[in-house]
C-alpha cells in the first residue's frame, strides 16, 4: 500500500510539473495573465512634474471653435507664447496638408525660430502576404504600406504617433523606431526623448525592447494626472510661461469628441494619446522599461512551486497546507510585484493556478478517500453495530480498522436458547433454521434498539457489548433493558413455535459490567471485533446459570441500577473459573414498564 502511495505520488508530482511548465512556457492563458499583472503590476508611480500637457480641452473648443476649423497660426502663437522656456515642445497633432497658406507658413516660421519642436507623423500599416526565413507563409498586420509626414518636416523633428494596443485592446507597449525604405524612423516620445536629453544635456538611456522592437510602458501615471493647462489659456496670457521652464511640453487632445482615448492597464477610464506619449517619454528619462523574464526560467520556477504545492498538500493535513498554499499564492504576487519594480515581467497566473489547482484535486481526492473510508467502516460495523452506531463512526471517521484493543469499562450481556441442542435434534433443518432465525433477530433489534454492539454469535448464543467501541451514555442500564426486551419477547416466540412446531423455546441471559479489553483481534488478514477479559467470563458464566426464561444480573450491575428494577436475590452462586463466588440477583421487572403499565390501565368506575 505504501508503495503504491508513492508511486501515485510521484506520478502526480510529474504531471502536475509538466502540465504547469507547458502552460507557462506557452502563455495559454496570456489573456488572463495580462488582466492579473494589469491590476497587480502595472501601478502608477508618479508622475514627473517636467513633463506638462497644453489640452485641446473643451474649454478651447468653445473658445476657439471646432478642431477642423482652426487655421494653423494657432499653434504658431502657442509655440511663441511659450519662447525659450520649454526644453521640448512636442506637437501631437496631425498637420497633414495644406490648409491656408498664411497660416501655415506662420507654423512653419514659428517652428524655425523655437528650434525645439517635434512634430506627429503617422504610419499606414497594410497587411501583406510574407514569408519567414524556414519559408513558410504569414500575413504581417504591420507590415508599412506608408508614413505620412507632416507639412513643417523640414523645419521640425518629427516622429510617429501611432499606438498600436494588444489583441484585447489594450495599449501596453510602444514601438520606439521602425525601418522604412531604409531609413530608421522614430516614434513622438523617442524623438521627444532624444530633443529634450539633447536640450538638457543628459545622456540618453538605451530602452530595453522586446522581440518585435516594442518596449513596455511603465505608466507612471493615471489619466489626468499629468498637469495640464488648456490651449485657450496660453494664448490669451493667462498662464505664465515660465512654468513651462526646462520641460517636455506635449499639445494633444484632451476633449472626448477628439476621438484620441485608448484604454490602458493602469485605469478603468480611457487614456488620452497626449498621455500615453507623456508616460512613454516618463518611463525613458527614469530608465523604466520593464522586460520580460526568460520564459524558460519562469516556467520552471511555477512547475517546481506547483509540484512542491501537490505533494506538500497531499501529505500535510488541510488545516495546515491551506494556510500554507495560499501564503504561497500571496508570496507569489509580492514577489511579482517587487520584480517589476526591479524591471522584470513574470508570469502572475501560472504559479497561483497550478498551486490552487493542485490542492483542490488533493482536497477532492482526501475527500473521496475518507466517502471510501467512511463507506468502508460503515459496511464492517454494519452487521454487527447498532445502526445509530454505525452512523457516529461514519461520521467523525475516525476509527481504524486495525490490530490491537483497548481498555474499556463495558456491560457485557450474553443469551442462549435453552434445549436447543435436543430440540434441533427433533426437528427437520428448515424448521431448526426458522426457529434460529426467529431468535436471532429479537437478540439482534433488542441489541441494536438499545445501542448496543453485537459482539458474535457463538452457535445459538448472542454476545453484545455495551460502551464499545464508542461511549455510550447509561449503558449498564441499556444492557439490563435489553435483556428484559429478549426475555419479553421470547413469550411470543415461544407460544408461536409451541403452536408451529409443538417445541417450546425460551432464553437465559446473564448481565455484567465491568473493565475488559475491547478491540480487532486476530491477524491481518482476519480479524474479529470482541471484548476478552473476566468481565466477559463472569457474563458468558452468569447465562450458562440462568432458568428458562430468567435474567441474571451480577451484583455490580445491580449497584449501578438498583433504583431501576426489581429483582430477587439469588445468593452467592459459584461459577467456573473463579476462586471467590459472585452474588447473584435475578431480573423480575424494569420499573419504567410498570409505571407505562400502571398508566395504561382502565380507570373502574
Amino acid at each position: 500500500m505504501e508503495k503504491k502511495f508513492k508511486a501515485a505520488s510521484v506520478i502526480g508530482t510529474a504531471i502536475v510539473f509538466i502540465v504547469t511548465f507547458l502552460l507557462s512556457f506557452f502563455d495559454v492563458f496570456y489573456s488572463f495573465d495580462n488582466l492579473i499583472r494589469d491590476k497587480l503590476y502595472r501601478q502608477p508611480r508618479g508622475i514627473n512634474n517636467k513633463i506638462k500637457i497644453i489640452a485641446i480641452d473643451d474649454e478651447t473648443l468653445r473658445e476657439i471653435g471646432p478642431f477642423g476649423t482652426w487655421s494653423r497660426s494657432v499653434y504658431a502663437d502657442v509655440i511663441n507664447k511659450l519662447g525659450d522656456y520649454p526644453a521640448v515642445i512636442t506637437m501631437d497633432i496631425m498637420v497633414f496638408g495644406d490648409m491656408d497658406s498664411e497660416g501655415d507658413e506662420t507654423l512653419r516660421q514659428a517652428c524655425l525660430n523655437s528650434g525645439r519642436v517635434v512634430s506627429g507623423s503617422y504610419i499606414n500599416y497594410s497587411a501583406a502576404y510574407k514569408t519567414n526565413e524556414n519559408g513558410d507563409p504569414y500575413i504581417d498586420y504591420y507590415n508599412i504600406g506608408s508614413i505620412e509626414q507632416p507639412i513643417i518636416e523640414d523645419c521640425v523633428s518629427t516622429g510617429f504617433v501611432n499606438a498600436v494596443p494588444d489583441d484585447d485592446g489594450i495599449v501596453r507597449t510602444a514601438y520606439m523606431s521602425v525601418d522604412y525604405e531604409g531609413q530608421t524612423h522614430q516614434s513622438l516620445a523617442a524623438r521627444t526623448y532624444s530633443l529634450y536629453c539633447e536640450k538638457m544635456g543628459i545622456e540618453q538611456n538605451v530602452p530595453a525592447l522586446d522581440s518585435r522592437g516594442r518596449m513596455q510602458i511603465d505608466y507612471a501615471g493615471r489619466p489626468y494626472d499629468y498637469e495640464h493647462i488648456s490651449l485657450c489659456k496660453v494664448l490669451d496670457g493667462s498662464v505664465d510661461p515660465r512654468i513651462f521652464t526646462d520641460c517636455a511640453v506635449i499639445i494633444g487632445a484632451y476633449a472626448s469628441g477628439l476621438q484620441d482615448q485608448f484604454s490602458v492597464p493602469c485605469s478603468s477610464d480611457q487614456m488620452f494619446g497626449a498621455e500615453i506619449h507623456a508616460n512613454i517619454l516618463q518611463g525613458l528619462l527614469d530608465g523604466k522599461y520593464p522586460v520580460y523574464a526568460d520564459r524558460t526560467f519562469t516556467s520552471l520556477i511555477a512547475a517546481v512551486i506547483a509540484g512542491f504545492m501537490y505533494v506538500f498538500s497531499r501529505k500535510v493535513r488541510f488545516r495546515f497546507s491551506t494556510p500554507v498554499v495560499f501564503a504561497a499564492v500571496i508570496g507569489w504576487f509580492a514577489a511579482g510585484i517587487g520584480i517589476y519594480s526591479a524591471g522584470l515581467i513574470i508570469p502572475a497566473l501560472y504559479v497561483p493556478l497550478g498551486s490552487l489547482v493542485t490542492y483542490l484535486i488533493n482536497l477532492g481526492r482526501k475527500y473521496m478517500e475518507e466517502a471510501a473510508e467512511k463507506k468502508k467502516i460503515t459496511t464492517a460495523f454494519k452487521k454487527y453495530v447498532a445502526p445509530q452506531v454505525v452512523e457516529e463512526i461514519a461520521k467523525k471517521g475516525g476509527y481504524q480498522i486495525k490490530l490491537g484493543g483497548e481498555n474499556r469499562n463495558i456491560a457485557v450481556l450474553f443469551v442462549d436458547i435453552r434445549g436447543f441442542t435436543p430440540m434441533s435434534e427433533s426437528l427437520e433443518p428448515e424448521q431448526v433454521v426458522d426457529i434460529l432465525n426467529s431468535y436471532l433477530n429479537l437478540t439482534t433489534n433488542s441489541i441494536f434498539k438499545n445501542g448496543g454492539t453485537l459482539d458474535k454469535f457463538i452457535g445459538d448464543a448472542t454476545m453484545a457489548v455495551f460502551n464499545a467501541p464508542f461511549d455510550l451514555d447509561d449503558y449498564i442500564y441499556r444492557a439490563v433493558r435489553t435483556a428484559w426486551d429478549i426475555v419479553s419477547g421470547g413469550n411470543a416466540i415461544e407460544s408461536k413455535f409451541l403452536e408451529k412446531y409443538g417445541k417450546s423455546v425460551s432464553f437465559g441471559v446473564g448481565v455484567n459490567c465491568g473493565p475488559a479489553v475491547v478491540g480487532n483481534i486476530g491477524c491481518d488478514f482476519r480479524m474479529d471485533y470482541t471484548a476478552i477479559g473476566d468481565t466477559v467470563n463472569t457474563a458468558a458464566r452468569l447465562e450458562a446459570n440462568a432458568k428458562r426464561g430468567q435474567v441474571l444480573i451480577s451484583e455490580y450491575v445491580y449497584e449501578q441500577v438498583k433504583d431501576r428494577v426489581s429483582v430477587e436475590p439469588i445468593g452467592e452462586i459459584p461459577l467456573k473459573g473463579k476462586s471467590k463466588g459472585v452474588f447473584v440477583y435475578s431480573l423480575t421487572a424494569l420499573k419504567e414498564y410498570e409505571e407505562e403499565s400502571n398508566e395504561k390501565e382502565p380507570e373502574h368506575e
